[in-house]
């Protein structure tokens, strides 16, 4: 029950999910008297496929990773990460501290086989036919070595292989230029690797502004530069919807103006949402975890819900694994 506003927003959306797809079953984890006062307001207390579980301590989103991972065994996120580990739960989605939920995520459930660090995984808008564009890591590793970023691109490409349907995604390095010369040496180094690698569709490097263009599926950074490129996105989104909200109420004509482009307005809204690309997952762990942003709606957490889900009936886990698998298989027999 992580979050700004905690199960304010998560246990409407748990119901919400509940209505939408009939074959869900949710386990809520946290204070029970807290969760069961909200399904009571909503009379959901006795709904047949919600469960709730206890969880004492509660993980503040300023408080240290190893704080909570040493002293803090009873937060919901812990507990619900012991029940994907159990095989109770399929999935664990938290909107909690995210350094905090990686720390624990990454103790409770470990790696994958061939993989070293765990990533973070997210969807930016984007000019292509799916509307948005994977990108990792997005703050799991400030810094990260060209295997870091090979096993990310590895990663990347499997998961938008198996949700989106595509064949063959297109993987590209984020860098300060396309030149081969540009970047930093693990940069470069991923670079080879990976035009090395038959498996992988590698295209090049890509800037910052190709983010949003339809040259790449999933695009591959170290965790500083992808939580800064988020972070800057996020920003960026809000000063236009404030200008846009600015120039509208300037005068009568601006309003009337905007009374006729209103249906255009909301277009751009939809696009520019965060809600709609809310759900960022942790990719090279044994077992899906999915991080809600911490102030969230409850249409985005809904969203949040639905990346688990997805990752659940394609069984990303197992694919990552088996692809690392035969891809350490062909580095041996070469």
């Amino acid at each position: 029950m992580g979050g700004d506003r905690g199960a304010d927003i998560v246990v409407p959306a748990a119901i919400e999910m509940l209505k939408k797809y009939p074959n869900l079953n949710l386990i809520l984890v946290g204070q029970q008297s807290v969760i069961n006062k909200k399904l009571q307001r909503r009379r959901a207390k006795s709904h047949d496929r919600i469960t709730v579980v206890h969880a004492e301590e509660i993980v503040g989103m300023d408080e240290p990773p190893a704080t909570a991972l040493r002293f803090k065994k009873d937060s919901s996120m812990r507990v619900a990460i012991n029940l994907v580990k159990e095989n109770i739960a399929q999935a664990c989605v938290s909107a909690g501290n995210t350094g905090a939920l990686l720390a624990t995520a990454r103790f409770v459930l470990k790696t994958l086989p061939g993989i070293d660090r765990p990533a973070i995984i997210g969807m930016l808008p984007a000019r292509n036919k799916e509307g948005y564009v994977r990108m990792l890591d997005l703050g799991a590793n400030i810094k990260a070595t060209e295997e870091h970023l090979f096993q990310f691109a590895v990663m990347g490409s499997v998961l938008t292989k198996a949700i989106e349907g595509i064949k063959s995604p297109r993987v590209a390095l984020l860098n300060i230029g396309e030149e081969e010369i540009k970047g930093h040496e693990e940069i470069k180094a991923a670079a080879v690797m990976l035009h090395a690698n038959s498996e992988i569709n590698y295209i090049g490097y890509v800037e910052g502004n190709d983010i949003f263009s339809d040259m790449a599926d999933v695009i591959v950074c170290d965790g500083f530069a992808g939580n800064v490129a988020l972070k800057s996105i996020e920003g960026l989104a809000n000063f236009i919807r404030s200008v846009i909200y600015k120039a509208v109420k300037k005068n009568i004509w601006t309003k009337l103006l905007a009374l006729i482009a209103a249906p255009v307005f909301k277009i751009v809204r939809v696009d520019i949402n965060p809600a709609n690309y809310n759900g960022a997952s942790f990719v090279g762990l044994r077992g899906s975890v999915i991080k809600s942003h911490g102030g969230t709606t409850v249409s985005g957490f809904m969203r949040a819900i639905e990346r688990a889900m997805l990752e659940i009936e394609y069984n990303v886990p197992k694919l990552i694994s088996d692809e690392v698998a035969k891809l350490l298989k062909q580095s041996e027999d070469a």
